[in-house]
This record gives structure tokens, C-alpha cells and sequence, in this order.
């Protein structure tokens, strides 16, 4: 790498006077004045601060290595010499302070930070497409917990044989979104059900929806549109599951937007889930909105849960796993581990170059 783009050093530009903007905002007695506004400000500061001290030590770097480009023309013929000895590694660490910085600007305007909510629902398939909702659930825990992310429970509903319609959880944690987004779409798998008595392969599908979490500062909810049901918890719980209307359904009515949560036992817990999931469902749809882009790609990659319409198979037989957006294939055992590493690395890389290619 050869340094930054011109056009990259002119975004980081504005970015070192938008903090200098804001900083001189936090102080202003008018914002102090707004909570809401100061909560907005300070959120902006913390992502684009980092960004910016990167950049400045990415300057000193370079003024430190042209300072020891100038003594290779010097007289001082010994100083020329440590010069051109240190050239090598100035030169590696302002590559690596580069590409640091590539990266941190590519997420700046993006939601690659965020923490994320996942939806995981049955598609084709009946009983093992819900079964096969289990295992994704499964695999994306045993991920986080490689990731040392936190795993907090919305909802799920289970069906008799130990699969689950659908399930949402929260994963909280360092650029969780960022990591999972690509795990948007329709997955199929192909496999033998346990049921089946002949050993036919079955295929079945299930969907999976990856939302940035957001915060209430972001997105304002009017309490008078909204529609607030308690009901009583189904699934396991004992005997307060059905003693005690604690689970909540919330219909937000100008969109239609219905989201639920029963996980916890108490309804204000709940409702404080459910609430966060309408966020970030709200979130995500004014996004599209705004971005045809965007909404075509993710319209692209969930899908309608058919077996034909897939961004990754599962294949038992073969003991493999196809990710079809990168054309390639890993190990089926692996994945079901949690180790979705190499494919999260090749997608991320993917999507880098495709950044870079728009700035």
C-alpha cells in the first residue's frame, strides 16, 4: 500500500473539523440544555474520535518517515545510513497505520459497530426447517462465545420435537454487526431428518435477519401510536408461565410493525426488549428507504425462505458448507462449532473492496 487516497485524506479532513465542530458544541450552554441532542452529540464524538487520533498518528508517521527520506540526501553520510535502516520498517508500520485507517473510516458511516439483533425463523421444510433453526441458533451462540460476545434472549417459539418456529436474541459486544450482517438471507440445509425411515436427504430452509441494534436517541417512538398486549409466556417457565401475563406484543400502528419478547419474567423487562427490537426493525426500514441500494441487496439476500433462494447450504452428507456469495467451500463440523471465522473474514474482505471502490 502506497499511503491514502487523496480523496480518503479529504474525508478525514472533515472529520477532524466535525470533531473539532462537536467538541465546541458539547461545551455550547443551548445543548447542555437538551439531553437528548447532548446524548446524540457525545455518541457521534465517541465513533468519530478514534477515527481521528488514528489519522493524527498516521501523520506523524509519515512526517516521520519523509524526515528520513530527507537525511538520505544529507551530508551526514552515518546519519543517511540509520536512515536508510529504518527506511524498511517505517515504511511496513505506515502501511499498517494506513490500512488501519482505511478500515476505521469504511465503518464510519456504517452501522459496523453496533451491536445486532438476530432473527432466526423456519422456512420450507415443516418440522426439520425448524430443527434447522435450533442448529443456527446454536452456531451463532457457540460464535459469540468465541467472540466473548454477550447473548440476551428476546423470544422463541418452540415447537413439539425441539425445533423452534422462529427466535430472536441481542448479541452484544466489540463490531458485532459488522461481523454478522452477512449472515442475512435464506441458509438451507440438506440432510437425513431423524424421522425419516427410508434415509432420503430432505431439503429445508430457514431465514436469518441480522438488525443494528439502535438507541432510543436515534429513533423516536410516539407512545400514542403505539398498541401495547400483555399475555401469558408459553414453553418452559413452571408454573409462573401460567400464572403471570408478563410476555408483551407491541403494534406500532403507523407501519404495522408488530415485535414481541417473553424471555424475561418480569413485563416491564420485557417490554424494554421489545421495545429496543421495534427500534431496530424501524431503524432498518428507514434505511432502506433512503438507500435504494441497500434495500435492493438486503431484499436480495433474505428472501422469501424457498429452498431455491439461498446465500449458504448445509450440506450433512458431504459434510460441507457452501457459502454462495463466496463460491467456496468449508468444512461442515467446523461450522456447526461455531468457527464461522474464515467464512465472516472472506465476506468482510469482499465488502472492503467494494467500499473502497465507491469512495
Amino acid at each position: 500500500m502506497s499511503g491514502l487516497h487523496p480523496k480518503v485524506r479529504q474525508r478525514l479532513d472533515r472529520l477532524v473539523a466535525r470533531v473539532q465542530q462537536l467538541t465546541a458544541q458539547s461545551s455550547d450552554p443551548a445543548t447542555l440544555e437538551r439531553a437528548d441532542r447532548l446524548a446524540a452529540l457525545h455518541r457521534e464524538l465517541g465513533e468519530a474520535t478514534p477515527v481521528v487520533q488514528r489519522y493524527e498518528r498516521y501523520q506523524r508517521r509519515l512526517r516521520e518517515l519523509d524526515e528520513h527520506r530527507a537525511l538520505l540526501d544529507g551530508d551526514d553520510a552515518e546519519l543517511a545510513e540509520l536512515a536508510r535502516a529504518e527506511l524498511p520498517a517505517l515504511e511496513r508500520e505506515l502501511d499498517a497505520e494506513a490500512e488501519d485507517l482505511l478500515d476505521s473510516m469504511l465503518s464510519e458511516e456504517t452501522d459496523d459497530r453496533r451491536n445486532c439483533i438476530v432473527e432466526v425463523r423456519a422456512g420450507t421444510g415443516g418440522e426439520e426447517a425448524a430443527l434447522f433453526v435450533r442448529d443456527l441458533v446454536t452456531i451463532y451462540h457457540r460464535y459469540a462465545a468465541r467472540r466473548g460476545w454477550v447473548v440476551e434472549p428476546i423470544s422463541a417459539v418452540p415447537t413439539e420435537q425441539g425445533g423452534f418456529k422462529e427466535v430472536q436474541f441481542l448479541l452484544r459486544g466489540t463490531n458485532v454487526f459488522y461481523a454478522l450482517q452477512f449472515e442475512s438471507g435464506g441458509h438451507r440445509v440438506q440432510r437425513v431428518p431423524e424421522t425419516e425411515q427410508k434415509g432420503r436427504v430432505h431439503t429445508s430452509a430457514a431465514t436469518v435477519a441480522i438488525l443494528p441494534e439502535v438507541e432510543e436517541v436515534e429513533v423516536h417512538i410516539d407512545p400514542q401510536d403505539l398498541r401495547v398486549d400483555t399475555f401469558r409466556a408459553s414453553g418452559a417457565g413452571g408454573q409462573h408461565v401460567n400464572k403471570t401475563d408478563s410476555a408483551v406484543r407491541i403494534t406500532h400502528l403507523p407501519t404495522g410493525t408488530v415485535v414481541a419478547c417473553q424471555d424475561e419474567r418480569s413485563q416491564i423487562k420485557n417490554r424494554a426488549k421489545a421495545m429496543s427490537l421495534l427500534r431496530s426493525r424501524i431503524y432498518e426500514a428507514r434505511q432502506r428507504a433512503a438507500d435504494a441500494a441497500r434495500a435492493a441487496e438486503r431484499k436480495e439476500q433474505v428472501g422469501s425462505g424457498d429452498r431455491s433462494d439461498r446465500v449458504r447450504t448445509y450440506n450433512f452428507p458431504q459434510d460441507r458448507v457452501t457459502d454462495h456469495r463466496l463460491n467456496r467451500n468449508f468444512a461442515l463440523s467446523q461450522v456447526l462449532e461455531g468457527k464461522l471465522e474464515p467464512i465472516v473474514e472472506g465476506l468482510q474482505h469482499d465488502l472492503r473492496e467494494r467500499r473502497i471502490a465507491q469512495l
